[in-house]
């Protein structure tokens, strides 16, 4: 049957044409076989571009199309949507990359490889098939995993408009890395102050079910019906039953002897505790590794011990790890990030000198609910006469992260504000570039350069020493670092040091990818669809970001970034359905020899292995149609619908004919 194709080139303004004859492409498209229409126009995605070729197919009865343009990731959909408005099957439409493939990369040849990549495109869509989408109904469920700010917003905006979500939390209480925080920039506002009304009405949310302590342990299932399994960690005290009173805490052996997490060692708990007193679940947790009744089968106390103190008989050392497995439509990740340890760069002597702090160990230190009740002090117990805070600890760092961890320069500033404020000490910030990019943010820059007097020198710090060459620095930290301003390396004596430590991915970010099937950047970050125009979604349908897990960023950006992940979820609930992509790969049974090559190669975990049969099977609603599977399968039992063997060839034979 002879084919009736369209041939549309675009300009791109000068993105194109600068270095694109369009014209010559579109004249030398239609000398094709099976061309019977070829146009050039400015802007093909606009709305005049996009009539033109509605027209077009109505006009002369056209049952194909090929668009050169720029990326599919940018414009498929949009061409896809206008095939089906003038009638004709949207997988009938080609899109020849003549941006990034042509213009962009070459300055000389761009208008004989376009010409090339379209005469492709056409022998193509000549063995192009209709294909048609399937719809899967969505469950009205959510699963939102990680109990920062990002998954607390995220949870109460689906919450409120009235459908159930699981928020599921690793640590004893939600909070995340914000309820750390003692004051947040530019505003000074209390971060407990801003964060505890949400958790607290988080917890006590009808159509939230909070699951603190777990952790997801595996997913299957694809968009719309998702199955979750997630491992409910023993507590070792019945939630149901506690009064959340304390006293047991308060019978401890071991109070006041362990190191607590939450206030990264500053401070110490007993082995049973809540981490600290706005927590959500208010509700102890017996830590298994130090309880002695847990490690020793006795506690040899004398007096009464947590379990005689307990009024409600909560506690229970029987309690065993238990396993949920729900079903969801949706999910959300909001799993937060980690600081880098700051040992891992030694010129700053973090571990070695008792006054070098990192960032967040300052947080606890200024914070009024902290271990030394917001007192900015030595280890000795004094107040600091002069400090010096360091920018880019492991940030914009080839040995380490090269990326900039956005809220250093702003939380350093915020430090040296309190540190005025509460000490009136000398403070030293030993910068590379400020970078203030949000509301309010240069304000409070100019403020503190100019009002507060602290000593701003633009340098990389080399490092952190002890060893005095003057008697003003003797039993002082010295910095040392370059004055790029006024070309000098000097030595700063001071108290204390505060490291401006970088945020970089979670350490179990990789294991998480592979629990989801979503995918991860170079620096560790989750990724998204695209970093412009879809950057809450993932590669896996149904499964949103947001937060830092996705990159680093401050609180306001955090919670618009949660905001519109929770919108992503109610649009696809208000459908009720979604539609699934056809272009899926399928498996030839009889040809199949069961190797699981394939099952390996995916990276959607849409491949599993049937038994008895031994024969590969598609989850058609997870694969993404990529062709990895088809290419490394040795026996050829595994094509993909809109990239056959037949198609494929086709645009081959067009490269080699040329």
């Amino acid at each position: 049957m002879e084919r009736r194709i369209g041939v549309y080139v675009c300009h791109c303004g000068l993105n194109i044409a600068a270095t694109v004859d369009t014209k010559d492409v579109a004249e030398f498209a239609a000398s094709l076989s099976g061309v019977v229409l070829a146009r050039d126009y400015m802007f093909m995605c606009s709305d005049p571009g996009q009539e033109l070729i509605v027209n077009d197919i109505k006009e002369h009865k056209l049952d194909r199309v090929v668009v050169a343009a720029c990326s599919p990731l940018m414009h498929e959909r949009t061409f896809r949507r206008v095939c089906l408005e003038a009638g004709v099957n949207p997988y009938l439409m080609e899109m020849a990359n003549i941006r990034e493939h042509c213009s962009w990369v070459h300055e000389d040849g761009a208008t004989e490889k376009a010409k090339e990549l379209v005469r492709a495109a056409v022998m193509k869509v000549s063995y192009d098939r209709p294909l048609e989408t399937t719809e899967v109904a969505i469950n009205p469920n959510t699963l939102i995993v990680g109990g920062g700010i990002a998954g607390i917003q995220a949870a109460l905006d689906i919450a409120n408009a009235g459908y159930r979500v699981y928020l599921v939390e690793r640590e004893p209480s939600i909070g995340g890395h914000m309820i750390q925080l003692d004051k947040t920039f530019p505003t000074l506002d209390c971060s407990a102050c801003i964060l505890t009304p949400k958790m607290s009405e988080a917890g006590s949310h009808p159509n939230i079910e909070l699951l603190s302590y777990s952790e997801v342990e595996e997913v299957s299932g694809s968009i719309g019906e998702f199955k979750v399994k997630i491992r409910k960690k023993a507590r070792y005290v019945d939630e149901g039953k506690c009064t959340g009173c304390g006293l047991c805490m308060e019978a401890c052996r071991l109070k006041g002897r362990i190191a607590n997490e939450f206030d990264l060692g500053l401070g110490m708990r007993s082995a049973i505790y809540t981490p600290f007193a706005q927590a959500v679940p208010n509700k102890p947790v017996i830590d298994p590794e130090h309880c002695l009744m847990l490690t020793k089968g006795k506690c040899g106390k004398e007096g009464p011990t947590c379990v005689e103190a307990c009024g409600p008989e909560a506690i229970d050392f029987e309690q065993k790890d238990t396993y949920l497995e729900l079903e969801v439509g949706s999910i959300i990740l909001t799993t937060g990030y980690d600081q880098q340890d700051p040992s891992a760069v030694p010129q700053y002597g973090y571990g070695r000198y008792d006054n070098v702090i990192s960032g967040l160990e300052f947080e606890r230190l200024s914070n009024a609910s902290g271990p030394t009740e917001g007192q900015i002090m030595l280890k000795n117990g004094e107040l600091p006469k002069s400090v010096a805070i360091i920018h880019c600890v492991g940030s914009r760092d080839k040995n380490f992260h090269e990326y900039c961890s956005r809220v250093c320069c702003m939380y350093a500033l915020k430090f040296a504000h309190l540190i005025k404020e509460k000490t009136n000490a000398e403070v030293y910030q030993m910068y590379i570039d400020m970078r203030c990019f949000g509301e309010g943010y240069e304000e409070f820059y100019e403020r503190l350069s100019t009002e507060d007097g602290i000593m701003f020198i633009r340098g990389k710090a080399s490092k952190v020493t002890d060893r005095a060459l003057t008697d003003e620095e003797k039993g002082k930290l010295i910095v040392c670092v370059e004055d790029t301003l006024l070309g000098n390396f000097i030595r700063v004596p001071v108290d204390m040091v505060i490291l401006c430590d970088a945020l970089e991915p979670r350490a179990d970010s990789e294991e998480m990818a592979k629990v989801f099937s979503i995918g991860r950047r170079a620096d560790g970050f989750f990724m998204e669809r695209h970093v412009k125009l879809d950057p809450i979604s993932t590669l896996n349908d149904g499964i949103f970001i947001a937060g830092c897990c996705e990159g680093p960023k401050d609180i306001p950006d955090t919670v618009a970034q949660a905001k519109a992940a929770a919108s992503e979820v109610l649009s696809l609930l208000a459908r009720g359905t979604v539609e699934i992509e056809p272009i899926v790969a399928s498996v030839d049974e009889e040809v199949c020899v069961g190797c699981g090559l394939c099952e390996k190669m995916c990276v959607y975990g849409a491949l599993s292995l049937a038994e008895p049969e031994g024969v590969m099977t598609v989850n058609e609603a997870l694969c993404k149609g990529c062709g990895a599977c088809s290419g490394i399968c040795p026996s050829g039992a595994i094509s993909v619908s809109h990239y056959t063997y037949r198609q494929i060839l086709g645009e081959v034979e067009a490269f080699s004919s040329y």
